[in-house]
């Protein structure tokens, strides 16, 4: 048996021995490298190639970023998912305060012109709260946050930063009972601001408008005139604004006109009222003479026509 020898047939000798051609091209890199350094001999050539492997290079890069631009995609996606239900979580949790700004704007507003209003009137006036309504449906009535404790007493007028609402007409230890404008039992003297024409605003109950009753069609009373307190009661100071006519009907074919007010004070919609200090008390009314007196006067009257 012949034995098998390491060395390749010598048909397979070709060229060159392995350590001479790394010696060779050892020696050609480095002539390259000098050349390409000094004289820039390669720099048309290192362009051509990178112009022709810009295409394989493109090719070889694009499952890199197709993989990448799908990473970002999907990151983004949930970045923004994240980011959208942390601000609706926000826009739920400033809804409630976003809701009632308006409302607490408009009662800071209310809440000044009071001040202001109290600084003008007496010293004595007590700021209250609405606490509820009253429970019969057809008087028009609240009951307020202050009562005989604060110093609040029966027949006060209560207003608001636009008017006159009504007057305390009952006194508890901690609370107190306000009949409005509007109620059917209530009255309040005033005049027309315009023209000063005195009259009674009467409230006419649940669902119907203030009137100004018993005044003749060729009043001086027109359609928009704002009507103030007289203050001819004693209970309401003069120049307090009370309502504004709404109608005027002089053609009713009775004695009267028929005229209809709104009233301006917050009857049904003010949170916060002001208590005014009662003012000084007026003098007696003289008393009304007798029947006999007024016998008398009637036959001397007579007698003097005779």
């Amino acid at each position: 048996m012949r034995p098998i020898h390491a060395e390749p047939p010598p048909f397979f000798h070709r060229g060159p021995s392995p350590l001479a051609r790394v010696l060779f091209f050892g020696l050609v890199s480095i002539v390259l490298l000098f050349a390409d350094s000094r004289f820039r001999v390669l720099e048309d050539a290192r362009h051509a190639v990178g112009v022709l492997l810009f295409p394989l290079q493109r090719v070889v890069r694009m499952p890199g970023e197709a993989f990448e631009r799908v990473v970002v995609y999907f990151a983004s996606k949930t970045d923004l998912a994240a980011d959208n239900e942390r601000l609706r979580n926000d826009l739920v949790r400033q809804a409630s305060a976003a809701q009632g700004y308006a409302t607490l704007a408009e009662e800071n507003a209310r809440l000044k012109a009071l001040l202001e209003l109290k600084a003008r009137h007496a010293p004595g006036s007590t700021m209250v709260q609405v606490l509820y309504a009253g429970r019969d449906p057809f008087a028009q009535k609240l009951f307020v946050s202050r009562g005989g404790e604060a110093g609040v007493t029966a027949g006060s007028a209560v207003i608001d930063a636009n008017g006159v609402v009504g007057q305390v007409t009952r006194v508890y230890p901690t609370t107190a009972e306000v009949t409005l404008v509007t109620d059917k039992d209530h009255a309040v003297p005033v005049k027309v601001e315009r023209s000063g024409v005195r009259s009674v605003l009467y409230g006419s109950g649940t669902g119907k408008t203030p009137e100004l009753r018993f005044m003749p069609p060729s009043a001086d009373i027109r359609v928009g005139d704002r009507l103030v307190t007289s203050g001819l009661d004693g209970t309401y100071p003069a120049g307090l604004a009370v309502a504004q006519v709404l109608e005027v009907d002089r053609n009713t074919g009775q004695m009267f006109a028929r005229i209809t007010c709104a009233p301006l004070g917050g009857v049904d919609r003010s949170d916060a009222l002001l208590v005014l200090a009662p003012g000084e008390a007026l003098p007696p009314r003289p008393e009304e003479p007798t029947e006999a007196e007024s016998s008398r006067k009637a036959g001397r009257a007579k007698a003097r026509r005779g």
